[in-house]
């Protein structure tokens, strides 16, 4: 298989809105370590209430400690259109991987929410 066209699609996406406004929303918040802090717990604490739905459980003390954090983060400037950058680079990624999963036929629907 030739990978041209594989590489010509990576080029079109660093060419994109949503990477060029990802790229500029990282290096905003890169700028201070506090915001960068605070996203870092962001994360885990995103990961840590995924873990505990997917394994059925419940951890209250997580998702309220999210909630709050999310909060802050929607008050941050560079925070937020970082988070909305990054969500609008994911989503386009989402749909060019249902689009390739299509061509080969794949089942992705486990990942439809």
């Amino acid at each position: 298989m030739d990978y041209d066209k594989a590489h010509s699609l990576a080029a079109d996406i660093r060419a994109s809105r949503e990477y060029k406004s990802f790229v500029s929303a990282r290096e905003a918040v890169s700028q201070d370590p506090n915001t960068l802090g605070l996203l870092k717990e962001y994360r885990r604490l995103e990961l840590r209430c995924q873990a505990a739905i997917v394994s059925g459980e419940e951890d209250l003390e997580s998702m309220e400690k999210l909630q709050r954090l999310m909060g802050l983060l929607q008050m941050n400037k560079d925070a937020s259109e970082y988070l909305m950058a990054e969500f609008a680079l994911s989503r386009m990624l989402g749909d060019i991987y249902r689009i390739l999963a299509d061509a080969a036929e794949l089942d992705i629907s486990m990942l439809d929410n």
